[in-house]
């Protein structure tokens, strides 16, 4: 008997990796047979690459003035044209996106872990510790995110690790509580009350059996709010609270732009529709890998 228990066992985990196998295969051809998501994911891939590749794609330097061609039309030589100090701009739009984006998916990614960890032991644990986790969730989320985010970030400063943690901040709570409502579900299943009878610590079967059956959800909100990070980013920006000029982000250009509105929009424009692909594309995409990751939740 004792001597079956390991070919058991092995067959049980080979089982149990086909079986997600099987399921991760089905979610990619259901996102595959999306044409909107498919669309959106191009489009960002797209928008990545023109960043990462800006040294490369940009013909010229994102600080490189020449006042004799301020406010300079749409050429061959400026495809959309030049700002008040004869800057190119659609140089500036490439070389932004590396700095529009990385604040996007490393906010996003902070607060998502950090959302985790919070959502994790308040789910997990609950009782006395779930109810101090989650007052103290109730008091923070009722102040709205912008004002939070520009309150933190007037008290750390104008930098970019500043403006990184002041966005992170804001979206670890939400996180936390999507993930805490799926880990109280899951913590009374069956297996997760055999794994608490077979002496598994607190830690190993929050991330071996809870984490991988209630994550999926918190996946997908972290996929959809890369486009509010992003929003939120040049929001601090376009007040001046974010990244400052005369590096290129999107918002400190739209600041830049906005005493120019009226006689010259070009410079608005660009940054705007910058902005609003990127976030058009997140948003398509997210809406199809939750249609792929559950299908019972597709309208």
């Amino acid at each position: 008997m004792n001597a079956m228990n390991p070919a058991m066992n092995a067959g049980s985990e080979d089982s149990e990796a086909l079986k997600k196998q099987s399921s991760f295969k089905m979610m990619l051809k259901r996102l595959a047979a999306n044409k909107l998501a498919l669309t959106g994911g191009i489009i960002f891939i797209i928008l990545v690459l023109l960043a990462v590749f800006a040294p490369l794609i940009a013909p010229y330097d994102y600080l490189t003035v020449n006042p004799a061609n301020k406010y300079a039309g749409p050429s061959a030589q400026h495809l959309l044209g030049t700002d008040q100090f004869g800057r190119d701009i659609f140089s500036r739009l490439v070389w932004g996106g590396r700095w529009s984006l990385t604040l996007g998916v490393l906010g996003t990614a902070i607060s998502t872990l950090l959302g985790i960890v919070v959502g994790s032991i308040a789910g997990y644990f609950g009782g006395i510790v779930d109810n101090i986790i989650m007052r103290i969730i109730d008091v923070i989320q009722c102040i709205p995110g912008m004002l939070l985010t520009i309150m933190i970030s007037v008290v750390l400063g104008q930098t970019f690790f500043a403006t990184v943690a002041a966005l992170s901040f804001g979206g670890i709570w939400g996180t936390a509580r999507m993930l805490r409502g799926q880990i109280l579900t899951v913590r009374t299943l069956d297996y997760v009350e055999a794994a608490k009878a077979t002496n598994n610590g607190p830690v190993r079967i929050i991330f071996k059996y809870v984490l991988p059956n209630s994550i999926q959800q918190t996946i997908i909100h972290a996929c959809m709010s890369i486009g509010g990070q992003i929003t939120m980013a040049s929001g601090l920006s376009f007040l001046g609270l974010g990244i400052q000029p005369p590096l290129p982000e999107w918002g400190a250009m739209l600041n830049d732009a906005r005493p120019f509105i009226r006689y010259y929009p070009l410079m608005l424009i660009g940054p705007c529709v910058m902005i609003g692909l990127t976030v058009l594309s997140i948003s398509l995409f997210g809406d199809g890998l939750r249609d792929a990751m559950d299908p019972r939740m597709k309208k």
